[in-house]
């Protein structure tokens, strides 16, 4: 994986978001929370978090109905230095999106795949 691109992100993505780290997002999950890879398809490398739906992060706002204000999810993108998943939280929050409802896992696939935590694969675009 490419650690030398982009720049290291803000622990808290928005005010009022938590951010967590693998054993939390391992929970949350198996409690319920929804998994958001908010990666765009060209940046997946083919793998996400297992259970992970994409919804690319210039696409929250049209697809905010996906995510449950009610309940939990989880945003996540390449890692602590990708500005995919913090610019979702941002703008899901700017437009009225309970911050609540958001959980920030900054470590990304970068931190996931680096600590050997399963993956599963993920549609790659056409070449």
């Amino acid at each position: 994986m490419d650690t030398t691109w982009g720049e290291v992100q803000p622990w808290e993505a928005a005010p009022g978001v938590r951010t967590i780290g693998e054993l939390e997002l391992v929970e949350l999950a198996g409690n319920g929370a929804a998994l958001i890879d908010c990666r765009v398809p060209d940046s997946t490398g083919g793998v996400s978090i297992p259970g992970a739906v994409s919804v690319p992060h210039g696409e929250v706002l049209a697809r905010r109905a996906e995510l449950d204000p009610a309940g939990l999810s989880i945003l996540f993108c390449n890692g602590p230095q990708c500005p995919q998943s913090p610019w979702a939280i941002h703008t899901l929050v700017e437009s009225g999106f309970p911050a609540h409802a958001l959980i920030y896992y900054r470590g990304g696939m970068h931190d996931w795949v680096t600590l050997a935590m399963p993956t599963q694969p993920t549609a790659l675009p056409p070449a």
